[in-house]
């Protein structure tokens, strides 16, 4: 394998080792409210270890998605359609599950996402198609819980114990720092080893995510208290759905904050789709499973740099996502350029070409991005979307983003990948113009607290 490779990998690695010894030899030098920081690190904690064991179950089954259905000897057309039906599901189900989470408890909606996966993961021992379709539908509907009912028990809990506001955005970025970085990357390490070097078939990783689903969901059953949105019993099911609509259309922060939710994310899975391709235009021999790793770290350091601009009093997230969305549009530009030029060159050693080498530094450039995102967002969600239907409009917000996913899934290959990176770039950038106007709205109506120093202590 090319020494490229090898480097930038060692590079990202001693950024994000240096940033986080920062961050602790920081964090070591206060000890203000010991007693309350004690509490909330055993309840902080828990909740990690669930997120990540979360995480992993869903890890664990991304690289071997494909390599299934192929196995299963399904051509491309069957598969696209397989993935089809899983975003179609987060976006059709989603919205009515996550106001189920709002009503009924997230606890519940917790478990019922550990279920659901449970149940997706069994289908993959069936190479019958219709099987294999009904697992995508539960995975689509346990994907539209894991990215809303987690969060919504996570801040609603973590309010009501009283813990100070300022935290959570500390726990948003060790979540994604743990759950989106080091576990993707020990999980694809693990499946495989399970795959390749033990030769235990390409089912084996998704009967591995089952057993980390069933841990965390015994550990959710047995730690975690329920709490909800509206539990009203005269609140019926469209009255969730109307009061949802209703906040998003009468508070234009909420109406930005998903619209830049579904403009990043919906650029995010187009990039996941593409940047193969995109690397190895003429099908050069590229490690995948490297790069991949190396994506996953590049987002572990975007996370790092999260919490360390979250902890910063003179700069609110509202005003620097701004410049890491316009970033991350720059980054997916990288080829787009290279199709207007005509750069030299032949394959190397590790069969990456020079182009492919640049666009590799602008995707590691996305990914950190990617990892500035995650907690950034969460910690707008838990200022700006009102408590008693949390999960259901945060459900609503997936649905743009589902539907973009699908559109794309079905034209993808009708359209040069060029132009697709193009459409990604203006996206951001219209995610970079919402962000604009969310700070503007935020500054003039007092909505942008001031963090104190105290906070960088968590």
């Amino acid at each position: 394998m090319d020494q490229f490779y090898y480097i930038i990998f060692a590079i990202i690695l001693l950024m994000t080792v240096g940033v986080e010894l920062k961050k602790t030899a920081a964090d070591g030098n206060k000890v203000s409210q010991e007693k309350v920081s004690n509490i909330f690190a055993m309840f902080r904690n828990n909740y990690l270890v669930v997120y990540s064991l979360m995480m992993a179950g869903d890890w664990l089954q991304g690289p071997y998605v494909y390599a299934l259905y192929q196995y299963y000897n399904y051509s491309k057309g069957d598969i696209g359609k397989l993935f089809i039906a899983g975003f179609g599901s987060s976006m059709i189900f989603g919205t009515v599950v996550g106001s189920l989470a709002d009503k009924y408890g997230r606890k519940k909606a917790a478990l019922t996402y550990v279920i659901t996966y449970m149940l997706s993961c069994a289908t993959k021992h069936s190479p019958n198609y219709w099987i294999l379709m009904l697992g995508r539908f539960f995975g689509g509907i346990a994907t539209s819980l894991l990215f809303s009912a987690f969060e919504s028990w996570l801040v609603a809990e973590h309010f009501k114990r009283g813990f100070e506001a300022a935290w959570l955005s500390q726990t948003f970025s060790k979540a994604i720092f743990l759950g989106n970085g080091l576990v993707a990357i020990v999980s694809g390490l693990l499946a495989n080893f399970l795959v390749d070097n033990m030769e235990l078939g390409p089912v084996i990783p998704f009967d591995c995510a089952s057993v980390f689903l069933g841990i965390g969901g015994l550990i959710i059953f047995y730690t975690w208290s329920e709490n909800y949105g509206d539990s009203s019993e005269n609140t019926s099911l469209a009255q969730q759905f109307s009061k949802a609509a209703s906040a998003i259309a009468s508070d234009q922060k909420i109406a930005l904050l998903g619209a830049m939710q579904a403009l990043f994310e919906g650029s995010m899975y187009t990039f996941v789709f593409l940047w193969t391709p995109a690397l190895a235009p003429r099908g050069e021999d590229i490690p995948h499973g490297f790069i991949f790793a190396s994506f996953m770290l590049a987002c572990m350091l975007g996370s790092s740099f999260a919490a360390k601009l979250m902890s910063r009093p003179s700069l609110p997230i509202e005003k620097y996502m701004q410049y890491v969305f316009a970033l991350a549009a720059v980054a997916l530009l990288v080829p787009v350029w290279f199709t207007s030029i005509e750069v030299p060159g032949s394959a190397d050693v590790g069969g990456i070409t020079f182009e492919g080498k640049v666009q590799l530094l602008g995707f590691l450039l996305f990914e950190i991005c990617v990892g500035i995102f995650w907690p950034s967002i969460m910690s707008m969600r838990s200022r700006y979307i009102p408590e008693d239907c949390r999960s259901t409009i945060m459900n609503f917000f997936r649905m743009p983003l589902n539907l973009f996913v699908c559109v794309v899934l079905y034209n993808v290959s009708s359209f040069p990948i060029a132009n697709m990176f193009a459409m990604c770039s203006a996206f951001l950038l219209a995610a970079a113009a919402c962000q604009y106007r969310l700070c503007a709205i935020a500054s003039s109506g007092g909505f942008i607290p001031s963090n104190t120093k105290e906070d960088d202590t968590i």
